[in-house]
C-alpha cells in the first residue's frame, strides 16, 4: 500500500506539473491523491490524462519497490538473463532490470478493479486510458551497461534495462492528451468506437474521451474546476498563462511584492558556492474573481481599496 501510495502521488505531481500554465492546473486532485478514490471530473481530455497518468505512477513505484528489494513478491526482472546484442555488439545480462511486467500486472489487476465491475462508456474509457498509462512507462525504458576489460576496453559488456525519469512519460503522455480521440459506446455497449469517422482508430497507446473539456474558467467541483479566479498570470503572454487567456476576460489585479533571491554567486575551492541576497521589486498579477466565486480569491487592488474606504468615511 505504501507503494501504491508513492504512484498515485507520483501521478498527481506530475499532472501539475504538466498543467501548471493552465486554467485547469489538477489541483482538484490535491484532496484526493488515489487512483482508487473518486475522481470528480467528466469523461473529457482532462480525465483522460488524469487515469493514464495515475496508472502509469502505479507502475513505475511498484516496478521502483521490487528493484530495491521493498516488496516480497517481486525482485528484478527474471527474464534478462544470458546473452544478447544491440547495435554495439553482444553483451550479457547483469545487474537489476527494472521489472515492469510486474509493475503493470499488479497495476492491471489493482487500478482495474473497480472498472471492471461496471461496462458503461466511462469504464470502458477509463480502462483505456489505464492500459495506455501502463504502456508508456514500458516504452521509456533504456539499456544500461557497465564496461569490463583492460583499461576500460569494453571486452566484456554488463547490461540491464531500466526506466527513465517519470517525467519522459507525463511528456509522452502530454502530447497524447493533445492528440486525444473523441469515442462513443457501440450499439451493443461491448465496446468503443470512433465518434467521427473521419477520424483514425485509437492505438492502444493513445487517450480517449467522450465528452468535451469544460472552459474551467469558474468553480464547478462537479467537473473539478476551481475556476481561475485568484490565479497568477503573466501579462502580455500569448500563451496559456497569459492573464488574457487564463482570466477569461474578466481581467486582472496587480500588486507589487518585494522578492528575495540569491546573487552575485562565486565558486570557492573547494567545493562551496557562496551568494548575496538580493531583492528586487515585482508585479504580481492575478485573475479578477466573479460575483459567482469565493471572495477569498479575489485579490482587489489599491485604488478598488481606497474607494471603499472613502464610502466608509462618508457614511460615517
Amino acid at each position: 500500500m505504501v507503494s501504491l501510495r508513492k504512484g498515485a502521488r507520483l501521478g498527481v505531481e506530475e499532472c501539475q506539473n504538466q498543467f501548471k500554465d493552465q486554467r485547469w492546473n489538477c489541483s482538484t486532485l490535491d484532496r484526493d491523491a488515489s487512483v482508487f478514490g473518486k475522481v470528480m471530473l467528466k469523461g473529457s481530455r482532462e480525465a483522460a490524462f488524469v487515469y493514464s497518468i495515475s496508472s502509469a505512477g502505479v507502475v513505475h513505484a511498484i516496478t521502483r519497490a521490487c528493484s530495491k528489494g521493498d516488496l516480497l513478491h517481486c525482485a528484478c526482472d527474471p527474464t534478462k538473463r544470458g546473452s544478447s546484442k544491440d547495435s554495439r555488439g553482444e553483451f550479457d545480462w547483469g545487474g537489476c532490470s527494472d521489472n515492469v511486467r510486474f509493475g503493470s500486472h499488479f497495476a492491471r489487476m489493482f487500478v482495474d478493479a473497480k472498472e471492471r465491475k461496471v461496462r458503461d462508456a466511462r469504464a470502458l474509457m477509463n480502462l483505456h486510458n489505464n492500459r495506455a498509462g501502463r504502456r508508456a512507462v514500458k516504452r521509456f525504458r533504456k539499456l544500461e551497461c557497465k564496461c569490463h576489460g583492460v583499461s576500460g576496453s569494453c571486452t566484456i559488456r554488463t547490461c540491464w534495462l531500466a526506466m527513465q525519469e517519470f517525467r519522459r512519460v507525463g511528456d509522452y503522455l502530454k502530447l497524447k492528451y493533445n492528440g486525444a480521440t473523441q469515442i462513443m459506446i457501440n450499439q451493443a455497449g461491448t465496446g468503443l468506437i470512433v465518434a467521427n469517422r473521419n477520424h483514425k482508430r485509437p492505438t492502444r497507446s493513445d487517450l480517449v474521451y467522450f465528452e468535451t473539456s469544460p472552459d474551467y474558467c469558474i468553480k464547478d467541483i462537479e467537473i473539478g474546476s476551481l475556476g481561475t479566479a485568484g490565479r497568477v498570470c503573466k501579462k502580455g503572454s500569448l500563451g496559456t498563462d497569459g492573464c488574457d487567456i487564463m482570466c477569461c476576460g474578466r481581467g486582472y489585479d496587480t500588486k507589487t511584492e518585494r522578492k528575495l533571491e540569491q546573487c552575485e554567486c562565486k565558486f570557492h575551492w573547494c567545493c562551496l558556492v557562496k551568494c548575496k541576497e538580493c531583492s528586487r521589486i515585482v508585479d504580481v498579477h492575478t485573475c479578477k474573481g466573479t460575483l459567482s466565486s469565493s471572495p477569498s480569491f479575489v485579490s482587489p487592488s489599491s485604488s478598488t481599496t481606497e474607494k471603499i474606504e472613502s464610502q466608509n468615511r462618508r457614511q460615517k
